[in-house]
C-alpha cells in the first residue's frame, strides 16, 4: 500500500460501537466438465482456458485503495476493471491450476477464502486454495474496503460490501468462463528488456545492498518482461500473461475515477488488437499485464522534484525544506492520464513484440502446484551454520507515514527515519505501546504502529500468510503475499531456481514473481534495505529477516513440489468476514429538481465534432452505488417489494416520474453507465463505446446532499480513425426512492455528427 496513513483516523477505530454483519450468498449453478483427453502422443502439451469478467466496484463516495488518502473518494469511471483467469492442466486432466490477474490494489486474504468457497459448489474439488492463485496488478484507483484487517480499512470507514462482492463475483465469473473455454493447447515463453518504463523510488536503500551483488545487474530496477503465450491446438492465440515490475501509480492520489492504471490500459490495447470489432472488456482473447516485484519501482519516470521550486528533492529523505508533501515524482506525460497512456503503451508494445516473435520457448513437462500457510510472525531463519534469527510480530515504522514520491504523506514524517519522535511516540502509546520484545525485534525500525499487538476490534494485520508456487513445464510462478523490492525479488527468484535445479529441473528453468498474491502483508525488502528505513523498509512488517524467511520457505516448498512430497499445509488463516465493521453511510434517496427526471439532459452535445475533439453531455442522475452496472448475470438484486402505504407512495412516485419524463427509451442494462452509439443505414443505433473504453469518461457528483440530487457528466474524446456519421451518447443508471426501491433509467443526448 503505497501511501500515508491518517493518524487521527486510526484512533477512530477505538470508538467503534457497532458492526455490520453480512453473509455472502453462493450461486448454485451447473458444474461443467473438464473431461478432456490428449488425442495423440505428439498433440498439444496442455489443456488451457482463458476468461475475463468485470470486477468494477462502487463508482461514487467510496475511498480509493492504495494511497490511504481519506480525501480520495471514487467519483466515476475512467475505464472498468477486470479479472482475467488462465487455466493450465496436463493433457490427461489430472492436475490443473488457475492463475488470475485482477485489476485491484491487492488480493486480500478474505477475498481468496471467499472465492474458493464459491468455487466449491460449482466445481467440487477441482479448484481449491492450493491450485488457485489470485494476483493483483496494484492499481491505486479502485474502491477500497475489501480486506479483513483493520489497518487496511481505516480510510474507507471500514469494510465495504459492494467493493468486496464485486471482486468476489467477478473473479469467480472469470474462472467459470476460463473453465468453460478449456481446450487442448500449448504455452510459449518469451522475454526481453523494456526500457524507460520504470525507476527506483528508493535508490538510497537499493545502494545499501552489497556492491558485489549490485554489480551483477545493469539497473536498480528489473527491466525484464516475461510473456507467456496461450494458443489452441491449431496455433490460434487465446491469451497472454505479461509479468513486468512497475507500480500502477501513474494515476495519482487526486484521482477519483476508477481505473486499471497503466497495466489495465495495456490489457485494453492488447485485447483490442486481438478482438477486432469488440467493445472494451469483451472478446475471446484475454491479455493480462500481471504484477511482479514492484515494491520500490515507480512508473513516474521524471523522478522526484519539489512542486514549489522544481528542484530535486533531498535524496535521503525525499523532502522539500524538510516536508515530504511537496516531494512528488511526475510521470512522463503532461498529466496523469497522459502518463498512464505512455507507460501502458510501452508495456503493451513490448509484450506484443515478444508475443509475435519467432524465437519462443515451447513449454513442456508437468503441471504442479504447492501452497503452505505460514505464521510469518514466528519463523526461525537459519542465517548460516552457526547463527539463526527470527521474524517479528507485524509493525509499521515511522517512514510508513511519510508515504512515497508517488504519493507523499503528511505531518512531519519523513523517509529514512530510524529515530522516531517523542510527540508521535506519545500519541502512539495512547493507542498501543509496543512491547520491549517487539521494539528489539524490529530494530532499527522506530515503531509507529505495533499492529501485531493490536487486536481491537480484531486483528490489524495478518500473522498467517500463504506462500504458493505454480509450475508449467520450464516455468515456475512464485505467488508472493506482498510487494517485494527489486533486489528482494531477484534474491527470491535465485533461491527458488537453485532449489528446483537441485531436484532435477533444467538449468534454464525460468522463475517469475507474481506480486500481491492471495494475501496482502505489505512490503518485503532486503536486510540491507531495511536498515535504511525508507517507506518500503518501514512497511516490511515482519522485521529485518522477512526476506530471508521467505527465501528459506519458498526454497523448501519448491523442492517439495518438484519431488511430489507431502506438504504440511500449515495453520489456517482466520476468516473475519462475520466480524467486519462498516461506517460507510448507505445511499438514502435520489431525487431530481422539480419538473425534471432522471436521465434528463442538462447540458447537451453540440451539433458537429471532428477527430480529437471531446463531446461532453451532462445528465440528471442518481447514485451509482444503487447498481454497479456489471455484467447482467452479476447485477445486484436490489429491488425491494413493499406493501401498504409505502407501496402506494412508491407507485405514485413512479407515475409522477413517468409523466414528467414523457415516453421512455428502453433502459438497456448492458453493464455500462454509458454508451456511445453510431446510427446505421437502417436507422438503428449500434454501440461503439462503453464505460470500459479508454476514450470515454463517466464523472458523477452530488449536487444536493439533503434531497439527493446528483449529476453525471459523460465525455467522449473522438480518436483518429473514428468513422464519420451520426452519433448519440446515452446514460444508464438506477435511482432509489424513499422506501428503498431501485428503478432503472436511461437518458440520451441529441444526435450529432462526426466528421474528419
Amino acid at each position: 500500500m503505497a501511501a500515508h496513513t491518517n493518524f487521527v483516523a486510526l484512533s477512530v477505530v477505538f470508538f467503534l460501537t457497532f458492526s455490520l454483519c453480512l453473509v455472502a450468498q453462493a450461486r448454485n449453478r451447473h458444474r461443467p466438465s473438464l473431461d478432456f483427453q490428449k488425442n495423440q502422443e505428439d498433440g498439444p502439451n496442455y489443456l488451457v482456458g482463458v476468461g475475463r469478467a468485470d470486477v468494477t466496484g462502487p463508482a461514487a463516495e467510496v475511498n480509493m485503495m492504495g494511497y490511504a488518502n481519506p480525501a480520495q473518494q471514487s467519483s466515476g469511471i475512467h475505464f472498468r476493471q477486470f479479472s482475467r483467469a488462465f487455466i493450465v492442466s496436463d493433457p490427461q486432466n489430472t492436475t490443473r491450476t488457475v492463475f488470475v490477474s485482477v485489476d485491484c490494489a491487492m488480493v486480500s486474504q478474505i477475498l481468496k477464502i471467499e472465492v474458493v468457497k464459491k468455487l466449491k459448489p460449482l466445481f467440487g474439488n477441482a479448484y481449491n486454495e492450493s491450485n488457485v492463485c489470485l494476483s493483483a496488478i496494484h492499481t491505486h484507483s479502485g474502491p477500497a474496503g475489501f480486506l479483513q484487517y483493520v489497518l487496511f480499512d481505516v480510510t474507507s470507514l471500514g469494510f465495504v460490501r459492494e467493493s468486496f462482492n464485486a471482486l468476489v463475483d467477478g473473479i469467480v465469473a472469470s474462472i467459470q468462463r476460463a473453465h468453460n473455454n478449456v481446450v487442448p493447447g500449448d504455452l510459449y515463453l518469451n522475454q526481453g528488456e523494456l526500457q524507460d518504463a520504470n525507476i527506483n523510488r528508493s535508490p538510497t536503500a537499493y545502494l545499501n545492498n552489497p556492491e558485489s551483488e549490485r554489480a551483477k545487474y545493469d539497473a536498480n530496477t528489473d527491466k525484464n518482461m516475461v510473456v507467456l503465450k496461450f494458443v489452441d491446438q491449431h496455433g490460434t492465440g487465446l491469451g497472454m500473461i505479461s509479468w513486468f515490475a512497475v507500480h500502477c501509480t501513474s494515476m495519482n492520489n487526486t484521482n477519483g475515477l476508477i481505473s486499471g492504471d497503466n497495466k489495465g490500459y495495456a490489457s485494453q490495447l492488447f485485447e483490442a488488437d486481438m478482438n477486432p470489432g469488440s467493445l472494451a472488456g469483451q472478446g475471446s482473447f484475454v491479455a493480462a499485464f500481471a504484477q511482479s516485484n514492484e515494491g520500490d519501482v515507480s512508473p513516474n519516470t521524471r523522478g522526484p522534484h519539489c512542486q514549489d521550486t522544481g528542484l530535486a528533492c533531498d535524496l535521503e529523505t525525499s523532502t522539500c525544506n524538510g516536508k515530504s508533501e511537496l516531494c512528488v515524482s511526475p510521470g512522463p506525460g503532461v498529466d496523469m492520464f497522459d502518463s498512464t497512456r505512455i507507460i501502458g503503451h510501452k508495456q503493451y508494445s513490448k509484450a506484443k513484440e515478444l508475443y509475435n516473435a519467432d524465437a519462443q520457448e515451447k513449454l513442456s513437462g508437468p503441471v504442479q502446484f504447492a501452497l503452505q500457510f505460514v505464521d510469518m510472525s514466528d519463523v526461525t531463519v537459519q542465517i548460516n551454520s552457526s547463527y539463526s534469527a527470527k521474524t517479528c510480530k507485524p509493525a509499521m515504522g515511522y517512514s510508513f507515514a511519510a508515504g512515497t514520491t508517488d504519493g507523499p504523506g503528511a505531518f512531519d514524517f519523513t523517509q529514512g527515519d530510524t529515530e522516531g519522535n517523542p510527540f508521535w511516540n506519545f500519541v502512539r502509546n495512547i493507542i498501543k505501546q509496543p512491547s520491549a520484545e517487539e521494539v528489539a525485534c524490529q530494530a532499527p525500525k522506530p515503531i509507529l504502529l505495533p499492529t501485531g499487538e493490536m487486536t481491537f476490534p480484531y486483528a490489524w494485520q495478518p500473522d498467517i500468510v500463504d506462500i504458493q508456487l505454480l509450475r508449467w513445464g520450464q516455468l515456475v510462478v512464485a505467488a508472493v503475499p506482498g510487494e517485494f523490492s527489486t533486489m528482494s525479488g531477484r534474491r527470491l527468484r535465485d533461491s527458488i531456481q537453485r532449489a528446483v535445479v537441485s531436484k532435477g529441473l533444467p538449468e534454464d528453468t525460468e522463475v517469475v514473481v507474481a506480486g500481491l498474491s492471495n494475501t496482502y502483508s505489505d512490503y518485503i525488502t532486503t536486510y540491507e534495505e531495511y536498515q535504511v528505513q525508507r517507506y518500503e523498509g518501514a512497511s516490511t512488517i515482519y522485521g529485518p529477516h522477512t526476506l530471508a524467511a521467505y527465501q528459506q520457505l519458498y526454497s523448501q516448498l519448491a523442492q517439495d513440489m518438484v519431488m511430489g512430497a507431502d506438504i504440511d499445509i500449515g495453520p489456517s488463516p482466520p476468516n473475519l468476514l462475520s466480524r467486519q465493521l462498516s461506517f460507510l453511510p448507505p445511499v438514502v434517496l435520489d431525487t431530481t429538481p422539480l419538473f425534471t427526471h432522471f436521465g434528463e439532459v442538462i447540458t447537451d452535445a453540440g451539433s458537429a465534432y471532428h477527430t480529437n475533439e471531446t463531446v461532453s453531455v451532462r445528465f440528471h442522475s442518481a447514485h451509482p452505488r444503487n447498481n454497479l452496472q456489471t455484467q447482467p448475470e452479476n447485477m445486484q438484486k436490489t429491488v425491494r417489494r413493499r406493501r401498504g402505504i409505502f407501496h402506494f407512495f412508491s407507485w405514485a412516485h413512479k407515475k409522477l416520474q413517468k409523466f414528467l419524463s414523457g415516453p421512455d427509451e428502453e433502459a438497456e442494462l448492458d453493464g455500462s453507465f454509458l454508451t456511445v452509439e453510431r446510427k446505421k443505414d437502417d436507422g438503428t443505433f449500434e454501440v461503439v463505446h462503453n464505460d470500459a473504453s479508454w476514450d470515454t469518461m463517466y464523472k458523477w457528483k452530488r449536487t444536493n446532499v439533503l434531497v439527493g440530487h446528483s449529476e453525471a457528466t459523460i465525455t467522449w474524446t473522438i480518436s483518429p480513425g473514428t468513422p464519420p456519421g451520426t452519433y448519440r451518447i446515452r446514460h444508464f443508471g438506477h435511482s432509489k426512492n424513499l422506501v428503498g426501491e431501485i428503478t432503472p433509467f436511461v437518458g440520451s443526448s441529441r444526435h450529432f455528427t462526426v466528421n474528419h
